[in-house]
């Protein structure tokens, strides 16, 4: 039940794309496309779309495409649709000529018989078309979705500065999501509400949930519907058990963030024993989260130096962040960062890798955290448990800026799977089975993506100087 972006296919759930989905109807009411539905739902969502000829596609097939087919090898309409179906295609696009004047009636009964919904192209629209108009509404919905959370975050921040913050917040979050957001203690009972009612079985499936964050593996959060009624919960941070539960009547693109941001939010206003100091820190911090420039937030900060650490969780996920001594810690995307009075010791943790910035004042928070990250990447390539930002040498004689242009330019060839094995095979001194054994794949397979890096880039990698340069850019990178 962890809230996931997934597709359901006969093969077992595939991940979905980042972008929002596009629904038929959207493609159907394109007059410059000019599709007609002949079978199935128009509020169908499709992922992705996908051309092919094949006898049966099954094989290559992800789920939630829209398959688009001229029926060149189409001899039994039935078998051909019930194997598309099962590879869990979202709907299936037949384009008549050159092969077929007309969408054959056998292909229409097939996808009625097996839910499939079924389009007609028709010949002055290239499948090429289709496709472009299904990735360019993707974009559009990318950048509503993207306009709606920024407005969510401005409002779910501006809550949190009001005299009661907590019920503001999830009025807030309520209002948002156009449903009800509460908070629970950890006896699983309500310590506040806001937001429209929902029904007992939706009440008592979201607690549940709330529940199911108290178990063995701990998930970050768990989601259910019930009733019609979408519910998610999470975990607050903190370690006072206490949890966030949202009920609404439909799901849109960007809910999850925005409900991280309040749990973000629900997390610094609940930790217990802030005194004013702390207090005026952690709001900082959200400032930080929500986008603001560290020069805004640096006199909250006040003067002492800070540290900022990345850490990232090995192998079987572990059990809620790091144990770093600090509420500043920010989760997302399977990356922990988190912030940290500079002089702090900071040792390894089983299971994460660390990322560890120079001590840095309020206003390079913005460098540190990318020192950070740049050292996550080195621990994680070298498989250290812990990486420093190496400060001095050559590097310190360069303009930060100039040398970050230079890498950018320098790598802009290769695409991050390879510069990651590139960073890799470079900390490992070029062993291939050290770093094969440090990406968890065959020492073939890193021989040919170093053998790609090399004719991307266009270089010689057995030559010491071209890697010392390449590592030089890495860094930087």
């Amino acid at each position: 039940m962890e809230e996931a972006s997934m597709t359901q296919s006969a093969a077992g759930p595939v991940p979905a794309p980042p972008a929002p989905p596009v629904p038929l109807s959207a493609l159907l009411s394109r007059e410059d496309l000019g599709l007609r539905l002949l079978a199935g739902s128009p509020g169908t969502d499709v992922h992705w779309v996908h051309t092919s000829e094949m006898a049966d596609p099954y094989p290559y097939l992800l789920g939630g495409e829209l398959l688009m087919t001229a029926g060149v090898q189409l001899t039994d309409p039935e078998r051909y649709v019930a194997r598309v179906a099962g590879a869990g295609a979202a709907a299936l696009g037949f384009g008549v000529t050159p092969v077929y004047d007309t969408v054959p009636e056998g292909l229409v009964a097939a996808c009625v018989r097996h839910g499939l919904p079924l389009l007609e192209v028709p010949p002055r629209t290239p499948f090429a078309a289709v496709g472009r108009a299904v990735w360019r509404l993707m974009a559009e919905a990318r950048h509503r979705e993207l306009r709606r959370v920024t407005d969510a975050q401005q409002a779910l921040a501006t809550a949190a500065a009001r005299p009661d913050p907590v019920p503001a917040v999830l009025r807030a979050l309520a209002s948002r999501l156009a449903g009800r957001a509460a908070l629970y203690a950890p006896d699983g009972s309500e310590r506040a509400a806001a937001g429209r009612p929902v029904g007992p079985a939706a009440l008592e499936a979201l607690a549940r949930l709330v529940r199911v964050l108290r178990t063995g593996g701990r998930p970050a959060s768990a989601a259910d519907t019930v009733d019609g009624a979408h519910l998610a919960a999470y975990a607050l941070g903190g370690g006072q058990g206490l949890a966030l539960g949202v009920a609404s009547g439909h799901r849109e693109a960007g809910d999850h963030t925005i409900a991280g941001v309040a749990v973000v939010l629900l997390s610094l206003l609940t930790a217990p024993h802030q005194g004013a100091d702390e207090a005026t820190r952690s709001a900082a911090l959200v400032r930080l989260l929500l986008g603001a420039a560290p020069a805004e937030v640096a006199p909250l900060l006040g003067d002492a130096p800070w540290t900022v650490v990345h850490a990232r969780g090995e192998g079987a996920p572990p059990h809620g962040p790091p144990p770093l001594g600090t509420p500043l810690v920010d989760a997302r995307e399977g990356t922990v960062r988190a912030l940290l009075p500079a002089g702090r010791d900071i040792a390894p943790h089983p299971g994460w890798t660390l990322g560890v910035s120079a001590p840095a004042a309020p206003d390079g928070l913005g460098a540190a955290d990318l020192q950070a990250a740049r050292a996550l990447r080195r621990a994680r390539a070298a498989h250290l448990p812990v990486a420093r930002h190496r400060s001095g040498g050559i590097g310190a004689l360069l303009d930060p800026d100039e040398a970050a242009a230079y890498a950018r330019a320098l790598l802009a060839p290769l695409p991050e799977p390879l510069t990651e094995t590139l960073r890799a095979w470079l900390s490992l001194h070029g062993n291939w089975d050290r770093t094969a054994t440090a990406l968890g794949v065959h020492r073939n397979t890193v021989r040919q993506r170093i053998a790609r890096c090399a004719a991307l880039l266009g270089t010689d990698l057995d030559d010491p100087e071209v890697r010392m340069e390449l590592w030089f850019a890495l860094r930087w990178w």
